[in-house]
């Protein structure tokens, strides 16, 4: 076990929902490494003994009546957690304990550490490539490189995440606002590469209905943390488009249409609409503590 202040301060926050057959591994391997402030298990409602596996191997553990998402019980953790730190990691065993504790000690130098997973170790290859996609639309907004957008394991200050509670969804899209939310309040975010062990179990996620949920989630983020990088390109894309066209039809008919004006003070309205997006995202994060 390692003697570190670091993690001695940190509450390690586990997530989980009918995750018996990995909790009690992770939880001894957490202990092994480190003597963490407290180990705290959100059961989301689970149909399996994960409470009763995590509660036999120290942990203290907070159960939600029925499943409310895996956002939903990372929120209930950092309420509950009592240390000056937290770690979030999933409880179905693909975070190793080691990587917890190089996570923390980043904690002295940066605001959100987030464990990047290297593109080889993460599930299938339709996973992996959307992954890739929502990183370069993250690296895009954010003018910053994001490698792993979506990774759960991630450790900041309990007051930092706390600031950011009110935007987490009750879905699976935290890690990416919580990303998102520090590099727009001006926090200082690394990624610290890691390996991710294979997953013990069946993924909790669907690719039809999860997808679709989490591309509308995704959208939302967008319009709350950069909407004008958004807005600016489509209004753009149809002031050129509108101008062309008039251009055209003057030489060709001698007269603007009707089409080309249309597309034009379309242009201005997606504009406006996006600088009014842009002040209002502006506003609620020079409002936070």
């Amino acid at each position: 076990m390692a003697e570190s202040p670091t993690a001695a301060a940190t509450s390690v926050v586990i997530p989980a929902f009918n995750e018996a057959a990995a909790i009690a591994c992770l939880l001894r391997d957490l202990r092994h490494v480190a003597a963490w402030h407290e180990l705290l298990v959100v059961d989301d409602g689970s149909s399996d003994d994960t409470g009763a596996s995590a509660m036999s191997a120290g942990a203290r553990v907070i159960r939600h009546p029925h499943n409310l998402g895996n956002g939903a019980a990372v929120k209930t953790g950092i309420r509950q957690a009592t240390g000056t730190f937290v770690l979030i990691l999933d409880g179905d065993g693909q975070h190793r304990a080691a990587d917890a504790v190089r996570l923390v000690a980043r904690l002295d130098t940066y605001d959100l550490v987030v464990g990047a997973r290297s593109p080889g170790t993460q599930a299938t290859a339709a996973r992996r490539l959307g992954n890739s996609m929502l990183n370069w639309i993250a690296s895009y907004l954010t003018e910053q490189r994001i490698p792993d957008l979506t990774s759960g394991f991630r450790a900041a200050r309990r007051d930092r995440f706390a600031e950011f509670l009110h935007l987490l969804p009750n879905g699976f899209s935290t890690p990416t606002t919580t990303t998102l939310a520090f590099m727009k309040a001006g926090f200082s975010v690394h990624f610290e590469p890691i390996e991710a062990a294979r997953r013990r179990g069946d993924s909790k996620i669907r690719l039809a209905p999860d997808g679709l949920r989490f591309f509308l989630i995704l959208l939302k983020v967008i319009t709350i943390f950069s909407p004008l990088r958004i807005f600016l390109p489509i209004s753009a894309a149809a002031l050129f488009v509108g101008a062309a066209y008039a251009v055209w039809t003057i030489f060709t008919q001698s007269h603007v249409t009707n089409s080309s004006v249309l597309l034009i003070l379309l242009s201005v309205v997606i504009f406006l609409v996006g600088l009014v997006s842009e002040q209002i995202s502006s506003l609620r994060f020079e409002g936070r503590r």
